[in-house]
Protein backbone atom coordinates (compact mmCIF):
# COMPACT_ATOMS: atom_id res chain seq x y z
CA UNK A 1 0.00 0.00 0.00
CA UNK A 2 1.20 3.48 -0.84
CA UNK A 3 2.29 5.35 2.26
CA UNK A 4 2.80 9.09 2.29
CA UNK A 5 4.54 10.00 5.52
CA UNK A 6 5.51 13.56 6.43
CA UNK A 7 8.41 14.42 8.69
CA UNK A 8 7.59 13.40 12.28
CA UNK A 9 5.87 16.03 14.35
CA UNK A 10 7.68 17.21 17.44
CA UNK A 11 7.12 19.63 20.27
CA UNK A 12 3.44 18.89 20.85
CA UNK A 13 2.74 18.07 17.22
CA UNK A 14 3.80 21.49 15.95
CA UNK A 15 6.58 20.27 13.70
CA UNK A 16 9.84 21.91 12.72
CA UNK A 17 8.06 24.87 11.12
CA UNK A 18 6.79 26.19 14.45
CA UNK A 19 3.27 26.68 15.77
CA UNK A 20 0.41 28.18 13.78
CA UNK A 21 -0.33 31.76 14.89
CA UNK A 22 -4.06 31.10 14.47
CA UNK A 23 -4.25 27.97 16.64
CA UNK A 24 -6.94 28.18 19.36
CA UNK A 25 -8.79 30.80 17.27
CA UNK A 26 -9.27 29.10 13.88
CA UNK A 27 -11.75 26.23 13.87
CA UNK A 28 -9.69 24.16 11.44
CA UNK A 29 -6.71 22.52 13.14
CA UNK A 30 -8.20 21.56 16.50
CA UNK A 31 -5.65 18.75 17.04
CA UNK A 32 -2.59 20.85 16.22
CA UNK A 33 -1.32 20.64 19.81
CA UNK A 34 -1.10 16.84 20.05
CA UNK A 35 2.16 14.91 19.97
CA UNK A 36 2.50 12.73 16.88
CA UNK A 37 1.93 9.35 18.52
CA UNK A 38 -1.10 10.61 20.43
CA UNK A 39 -2.44 12.28 17.29
CA UNK A 40 -2.23 9.13 15.15
CA UNK A 41 -3.69 6.97 17.91
CA UNK A 42 -6.62 9.38 18.11
CA UNK A 43 -7.25 9.25 14.35
CA UNK A 44 -7.04 5.44 14.33
CA UNK A 45 -9.44 5.27 17.26
CA UNK A 46 -12.00 7.38 15.38
CA UNK A 47 -12.17 4.79 12.60
CA UNK A 48 -12.01 1.69 14.80
CA UNK A 49 -14.72 3.01 17.11
CA UNK A 50 -16.99 3.89 14.18
CA UNK A 51 -16.75 0.36 12.79
CA UNK A 52 -17.28 -1.29 16.17
CA UNK A 53 -20.40 0.79 16.70
CA UNK A 54 -21.63 -0.49 13.33
CA UNK A 55 -21.31 -4.03 14.68
CA UNK A 56 -17.91 -5.12 13.37
CA UNK A 57 -16.15 -6.43 16.47
CA UNK A 58 -12.87 -7.67 15.01
CA UNK A 59 -11.49 -4.45 13.55
CA UNK A 60 -7.89 -4.50 12.34
CA UNK A 61 -6.76 -1.27 10.70
CA UNK A 62 -4.22 -1.01 7.92
CA UNK A 63 -1.33 1.39 8.60
CA UNK A 64 -2.51 4.99 8.13
CA UNK A 65 -1.68 6.90 4.98
CA UNK A 66 -0.62 10.41 5.93
CA UNK A 67 -0.21 13.79 4.29
CA UNK A 68 2.03 16.53 5.61
CA UNK A 69 1.84 20.26 6.08
CA UNK A 70 1.55 22.48 3.04
CA UNK A 71 -0.22 19.86 0.89
CA UNK A 72 -3.87 20.99 1.00
CA UNK A 73 -4.80 22.06 -2.53
CA UNK A 74 -8.29 23.33 -1.89
CA UNK A 75 -9.41 26.25 0.25
CA UNK A 76 -12.98 27.30 1.02
CA UNK A 77 -12.93 30.59 2.92
CA UNK A 78 -15.54 32.96 4.31
CA UNK A 79 -15.29 36.70 3.65
CA UNK A 80 -16.84 39.63 5.53
CA UNK A 81 -16.56 43.39 5.06
CA UNK A 82 -16.24 45.28 8.35
CA UNK A 83 -15.47 48.90 9.27
CA UNK A 84 -11.90 47.76 9.99
CA UNK A 85 -11.45 46.12 6.57
CA UNK A 86 -12.00 42.78 4.83
CA UNK A 87 -11.83 39.57 6.85
CA UNK A 88 -10.83 36.47 4.88
CA UNK A 89 -10.46 33.11 6.55
CA UNK A 90 -12.15 30.28 8.44
CA UNK A 91 -14.82 30.50 11.08
CA UNK A 92 -13.95 30.14 14.72
CA UNK A 93 -15.05 26.81 16.14
CA UNK A 94 -18.82 26.85 16.79
CA UNK A 95 -19.06 30.50 15.78
CA UNK A 96 -19.90 32.70 12.81
CA UNK A 97 -16.89 34.92 13.58
CA UNK A 98 -14.17 34.82 10.92
CA UNK A 99 -10.51 34.35 11.80
CA UNK A 100 -8.62 36.62 9.40
CA UNK A 101 -5.90 34.31 8.09
CA UNK A 102 -2.40 35.61 7.50
CA UNK A 103 -0.97 32.15 6.90
CA UNK A 104 -1.95 28.47 7.05
CA UNK A 105 0.41 25.58 7.73
CA UNK A 106 -1.94 23.11 6.03
CA UNK A 107 -2.53 24.92 2.72
CA UNK A 108 -0.21 24.62 -0.24
CA UNK A 109 2.14 27.64 -0.33
CA UNK A 110 0.71 28.71 -3.69
CA UNK A 111 -2.70 29.18 -2.07
CA UNK A 112 -1.27 30.83 1.04
CA UNK A 113 0.41 33.41 -1.19
CA UNK A 114 -3.00 34.36 -2.61
CA UNK A 115 -4.51 35.29 0.77
CA UNK A 116 -3.37 38.95 1.01
CA UNK A 117 -3.89 39.44 -2.71
CA UNK A 118 -7.46 38.14 -2.57
CA UNK A 119 -8.18 40.32 0.46
CA UNK A 120 -7.09 43.41 -1.46
CA UNK A 121 -9.07 42.34 -4.55
CA UNK A 122 -12.26 41.77 -2.58
CA UNK A 123 -11.95 45.13 -0.88
CA UNK A 124 -12.28 46.79 -4.32
CA UNK A 125 -15.27 44.77 -5.64
CA UNK A 126 -18.66 46.48 -5.87
CA UNK A 127 -20.31 43.06 -6.00
CA UNK A 128 -19.14 42.43 -2.44
CA UNK A 129 -21.05 44.44 0.15
CA UNK A 130 -21.16 42.42 3.35
CA UNK A 131 -20.69 38.64 2.91
CA UNK A 132 -18.83 36.55 0.35
CA UNK A 133 -16.88 33.32 -0.04
CA UNK A 134 -13.82 32.15 -1.95
CA UNK A 135 -13.13 28.63 -3.19
CA UNK A 136 -9.79 27.93 -4.83
CA UNK A 137 -8.71 24.59 -6.27
CA UNK A 138 -5.04 24.23 -7.07
CA UNK A 139 -5.19 22.52 -10.46
CA UNK A 140 -2.23 21.40 -12.52
CA UNK A 141 -2.76 24.55 -14.61
CA UNK A 142 -2.80 26.83 -11.55
CA UNK A 143 -5.28 28.09 -8.92
CA UNK A 144 -8.87 28.00 -10.14
CA UNK A 145 -10.91 30.60 -8.22
CA UNK A 146 -14.65 30.86 -7.58
CA UNK A 147 -16.04 33.96 -5.88
CA UNK A 148 -19.57 34.12 -4.44
CA UNK A 149 -20.72 37.60 -3.48
CA UNK A 150 -23.89 39.25 -2.20
CA UNK A 151 -24.48 41.92 -4.86
CA UNK A 152 -24.69 42.18 -8.66
CA UNK A 153 -21.52 42.22 -10.72
CA UNK A 154 -20.29 45.53 -12.15
CA UNK A 155 -18.14 46.28 -15.19
CA UNK A 156 -15.40 47.57 -12.91
CA UNK A 157 -15.45 44.20 -11.11
CA UNK A 158 -14.93 42.35 -14.39
CA UNK A 159 -11.94 44.54 -15.20
CA UNK A 160 -10.51 44.03 -11.71
CA UNK A 161 -10.81 40.24 -11.94
CA UNK A 162 -9.25 40.16 -15.39
CA UNK A 163 -6.30 42.23 -14.18
CA UNK A 164 -5.96 40.00 -11.10
CA UNK A 165 -6.01 36.79 -13.13
CA UNK A 166 -3.32 38.08 -15.46
CA UNK A 167 -1.12 39.33 -12.62
CA UNK A 168 -1.33 36.01 -10.75
CA UNK A 169 -1.37 33.71 -13.82
CA UNK A 170 -4.71 32.19 -12.83
CA UNK A 171 -6.33 29.98 -15.47
CA UNK A 172 -9.90 30.98 -14.55
CA UNK A 173 -11.93 33.14 -12.21
CA UNK A 174 -15.65 32.40 -11.94
CA UNK A 175 -18.30 34.36 -10.07
CA UNK A 176 -21.80 33.83 -8.74
CA UNK A 177 -24.22 35.91 -6.73
CA UNK A 178 -25.32 33.93 -3.70
CA UNK A 179 -26.14 30.34 -4.61
CA UNK A 180 -26.64 30.99 -8.34
CA UNK A 181 -24.80 28.89 -10.91
CA UNK A 182 -21.24 30.22 -11.40
CA UNK A 183 -20.24 31.91 -14.64
CA UNK A 184 -16.67 32.24 -15.88
CA UNK A 185 -15.62 35.88 -15.76
CA UNK A 186 -12.14 35.40 -17.18
CA UNK A 187 -10.45 32.34 -18.67
CA UNK A 188 -6.83 32.96 -19.61
CA UNK A 189 -5.99 29.35 -20.37
CA UNK A 190 -7.76 26.00 -19.90
CA UNK A 191 -8.30 25.21 -16.20
CA UNK A 192 -7.23 21.58 -16.26
CA UNK A 193 -5.89 18.90 -13.99
CA UNK A 194 -4.83 15.30 -14.61
CA UNK A 195 -6.61 12.39 -12.95
CA UNK A 196 -4.79 9.07 -13.39
CA UNK A 197 -3.45 10.15 -16.77
CA UNK A 198 -6.67 11.72 -18.06
CA UNK A 199 -6.96 15.48 -18.43
CA UNK A 200 -10.19 17.00 -17.15
CA UNK A 201 -11.61 20.51 -16.96
CA UNK A 202 -13.48 20.58 -13.64
CA UNK A 203 -16.34 23.05 -13.14
CA UNK A 204 -15.69 26.10 -10.91
CA UNK A 205 -15.50 25.14 -7.25
CA UNK A 206 -15.61 21.43 -8.07
CA UNK A 207 -15.03 18.83 -5.38
CA UNK A 208 -11.52 17.41 -5.59
CA UNK A 209 -9.64 15.38 -3.00
CA UNK A 210 -7.95 17.66 -0.47
CA UNK A 211 -4.39 16.63 -1.34
CA UNK A 212 -2.58 14.83 -4.13
CA UNK A 213 -1.05 12.33 -1.70
CA UNK A 214 -4.44 11.68 -0.08
CA UNK A 215 -5.93 11.09 -3.52
CA UNK A 216 -3.14 8.67 -4.37
CA UNK A 217 -3.68 6.71 -1.14
CA UNK A 218 -7.43 6.46 -1.76
CA UNK A 219 -6.89 5.24 -5.31
CA UNK A 220 -4.25 2.72 -4.28
CA UNK A 221 -6.54 1.25 -1.62
CA UNK A 222 -9.55 1.11 -3.94
CA UNK A 223 -7.63 -0.58 -6.75
CA UNK A 224 -6.25 -3.19 -4.36
CA UNK A 225 -9.80 -4.08 -3.30
CA UNK A 226 -11.39 -4.32 -6.77
CA UNK A 227 -12.43 -7.82 -7.85
CA UNK A 228 -10.52 -9.35 -10.75
CA UNK A 229 -13.59 -9.51 -12.98
CA UNK A 230 -16.94 -7.84 -13.37
CA UNK A 231 -18.47 -4.41 -13.85
CA UNK A 232 -18.09 -1.71 -11.23
CA UNK A 233 -20.72 0.80 -10.13
CA UNK A 234 -19.32 4.08 -8.84
CA UNK A 235 -21.65 6.31 -6.82
CA UNK A 236 -21.00 9.98 -6.05
CA UNK A 237 -18.31 9.91 -8.73
CA UNK A 238 -17.64 13.66 -8.86
CA UNK A 239 -15.39 14.62 -11.77
CA UNK A 240 -13.82 11.16 -11.95
CA UNK A 241 -11.05 11.16 -9.36
CA UNK A 242 -11.46 7.42 -8.78
CA UNK A 243 -13.20 6.66 -12.09
CA UNK A 244 -10.19 7.23 -14.30
CA UNK A 245 -8.02 5.08 -12.06
CA UNK A 246 -10.47 2.15 -12.05
CA UNK A 247 -11.20 2.20 -15.78
CA UNK A 248 -7.88 0.52 -16.49
CA UNK A 249 -9.18 -2.49 -14.56
CA UNK A 250 -12.92 -2.62 -15.29
CA UNK A 251 -15.84 -1.06 -17.09
CA UNK A 252 -17.31 1.68 -14.93
CA UNK A 253 -20.88 2.90 -14.64
CA UNK A 254 -20.73 6.15 -12.70
CA UNK A 255 -23.49 8.23 -11.10
CA UNK A 256 -23.15 11.78 -9.76
CA UNK A 257 -25.68 14.34 -8.55
CA UNK A 258 -23.85 17.47 -9.67
CA UNK A 259 -24.61 18.05 -13.36
CA UNK A 260 -21.49 20.13 -14.18
CA UNK A 261 -19.27 17.45 -12.64
CA UNK A 262 -20.96 14.74 -14.71
CA UNK A 263 -20.38 16.81 -17.85
CA UNK A 264 -16.71 17.26 -16.96
CA UNK A 265 -16.30 13.52 -16.38
CA UNK A 266 -18.11 12.59 -19.58
CA UNK A 267 -16.21 15.11 -21.71
CA UNK A 268 -12.86 13.96 -20.35
CA UNK A 269 -13.75 10.32 -20.99
CA UNK A 270 -14.79 11.08 -24.56
CA UNK A 271 -11.62 13.05 -25.29
CA UNK A 272 -9.50 10.25 -23.85
CA UNK A 273 -11.24 7.60 -25.96
CA UNK A 274 -12.81 5.96 -22.89
CA UNK A 275 -16.48 6.43 -23.79
CA UNK A 276 -16.87 2.69 -24.30
CA UNK A 277 -15.53 1.90 -20.82
CA UNK A 278 -17.08 4.71 -18.77
CA UNK A 279 -20.79 5.48 -18.65
CA UNK A 280 -21.54 8.64 -16.64
CA UNK A 281 -25.10 9.47 -15.53
CA UNK A 282 -26.53 12.49 -13.72
CA UNK A 283 -28.66 11.37 -10.79
CA UNK A 284 -29.32 12.80 -7.34
CA UNK A 285 -28.62 9.73 -5.23
CA UNK A 286 -29.94 11.36 -2.07
CA UNK A 287 -33.40 11.84 -3.60
CA UNK A 288 -33.31 8.95 -6.05
CA UNK A 289 -30.94 6.22 -4.80
CA UNK A 290 -30.19 3.28 -7.03
CA UNK A 291 -32.56 0.41 -6.35
CA UNK A 292 -31.42 -3.10 -5.47
CA UNK A 293 -32.35 -4.47 -8.89
CA UNK A 294 -30.21 -1.77 -10.55
CA UNK A 295 -27.22 -2.68 -8.39
CA UNK A 296 -27.54 -6.46 -8.62
CA UNK A 297 -25.55 -6.90 -11.89
CA UNK A 298 -22.37 -5.31 -10.50
CA UNK A 299 -19.41 -7.16 -9.03
CA UNK A 300 -18.49 -4.18 -6.87
CA UNK A 301 -19.82 -0.82 -5.74
CA UNK A 302 -17.46 2.06 -4.97
CA UNK A 303 -19.01 5.05 -3.25
CA UNK A 304 -17.57 8.32 -1.98
CA UNK A 305 -20.54 10.28 -0.57
CA UNK A 306 -20.49 13.76 0.95
CA UNK A 307 -20.02 14.46 4.68
CA UNK A 308 -23.64 13.53 5.44
CA UNK A 309 -23.07 9.99 4.19
CA UNK A 310 -25.49 7.86 2.16
CA UNK A 311 -27.82 5.96 4.49
CA UNK A 312 -30.62 5.45 1.95
CA UNK A 313 -28.23 4.30 -0.74
CA UNK A 314 -26.19 1.97 1.49
CA UNK A 315 -29.40 0.29 2.68
CA UNK A 316 -30.20 -0.57 -0.93
CA UNK A 317 -26.64 -1.72 -1.63
CA UNK A 318 -26.97 -4.07 1.33
CA UNK A 319 -30.31 -5.34 0.03
CA UNK A 320 -28.76 -6.00 -3.39
CA UNK A 321 -26.00 -8.17 -1.87
CA UNK A 322 -23.34 -6.68 -4.14
CA UNK A 323 -20.27 -8.92 -3.54
CA UNK A 324 -17.79 -6.11 -2.79
CA UNK A 325 -18.56 -2.68 -1.33
CA UNK A 326 -15.73 -0.15 -1.18
CA UNK A 327 -16.76 2.81 0.95
CA UNK A 328 -14.65 6.00 0.81
CA UNK A 329 -15.73 8.17 3.73
CA UNK A 330 -14.73 11.49 5.33
CA UNK A 331 -16.95 11.34 8.43
CA UNK A 332 -16.60 8.43 10.89
CA UNK A 333 -20.04 9.17 12.39
CA UNK A 334 -21.88 8.62 9.11
CA UNK A 335 -19.64 5.68 8.26
CA UNK A 336 -20.76 4.01 11.50
CA UNK A 337 -24.43 4.62 10.71
CA UNK A 338 -24.18 3.47 7.10
CA UNK A 339 -21.94 0.46 7.75
CA UNK A 340 -24.51 -0.93 10.16
CA UNK A 341 -26.76 -1.74 7.19
CA UNK A 342 -23.95 -3.82 5.73
CA UNK A 343 -23.25 -5.61 9.01
CA UNK A 344 -26.92 -6.45 9.49
CA UNK A 345 -27.04 -7.87 5.96
CA UNK A 346 -24.16 -10.23 6.64
CA UNK A 347 -21.27 -8.30 5.15
CA UNK A 348 -17.81 -8.80 6.58
CA UNK A 349 -15.18 -6.13 7.02
CA UNK A 350 -12.30 -7.03 4.70
CA UNK A 351 -10.04 -4.03 5.38
CA UNK A 352 -10.12 -0.54 6.87
CA UNK A 353 -7.54 2.10 5.99
CA UNK A 354 -7.35 5.49 7.74
CA UNK A 355 -6.16 8.28 5.43
CA UNK A 356 -5.14 11.42 7.30
CA UNK A 357 -5.45 14.00 4.54
CA UNK A 358 -7.23 16.51 6.80
CA UNK A 359 -4.12 17.28 8.80
CA UNK A 360 -4.68 18.34 12.45
CA UNK A 361 -8.47 18.48 12.01
CA UNK A 362 -11.04 16.30 13.75
CA UNK A 363 -12.04 14.86 10.36
CA UNK A 364 -10.72 11.58 8.99
CA UNK A 365 -10.80 10.09 5.51
CA UNK A 366 -10.98 6.32 5.27
CA UNK A 367 -11.46 3.49 2.80
CA UNK A 368 -13.35 0.47 4.12
CA UNK A 369 -13.87 -2.71 2.11
CA UNK A 370 -16.84 -4.97 2.85
CA UNK A 371 -17.52 -8.37 1.30
CA UNK A 372 -20.82 -10.19 1.19
CA UNK A 373 -21.05 -13.47 3.08
CA UNK A 374 -21.79 -16.66 1.08
CA UNK A 375 -25.49 -17.10 0.46
CA UNK A 376 -25.85 -20.09 2.79
CA UNK A 377 -24.50 -18.10 5.70
CA UNK A 378 -26.40 -14.86 5.15
CA UNK A 379 -28.85 -13.80 7.88
CA UNK A 380 -32.47 -13.24 6.98
CA UNK A 381 -32.30 -9.50 7.74
CA UNK A 382 -33.50 -7.31 4.90
CA UNK A 383 -32.38 -3.67 4.85
CA UNK A 384 -35.31 -1.23 4.68
CA UNK A 385 -35.87 0.36 1.29
CA UNK A 386 -36.45 4.08 1.76
CA UNK A 387 -39.03 5.93 -0.29
CA UNK A 388 -37.82 8.68 -2.60
CA UNK A 389 -39.49 12.08 -2.04
CA UNK A 390 -42.31 12.85 -4.42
Amino acid sequence: MMMITPPPLTGGGLGGGGPCPHFDACGGCTLHHLADTTYIEHKNTLLATALRRAGFTDVVLSPPARTGRGERRRMDLAVRRTPEGVQLGLHRERSTDIVDLTTCLVLHPTLVALLPLLRDLLRRLQAFRREASVIANLLDSGPDVLLRTDAPFALSDRLALTEFARAQSLPRIAWAQGNDEPEPIVVLHPPTTILSGTTITPPPGAFLQASASGEAAIIDTVLTALPAKGRVAELFAGCGTITFAMVQRARITAWEGDAPSVSALRNAANHAGLAGRIEATHRDLARQPLQAKELAPFAAVVLDPPFAGAASQVALIAAAKVPVVIYVNCNPATLSRDARFLHQSGYRLQSATPIDQFLWSARLESVCVFTSAPAARRPTYRAPIPHSPA
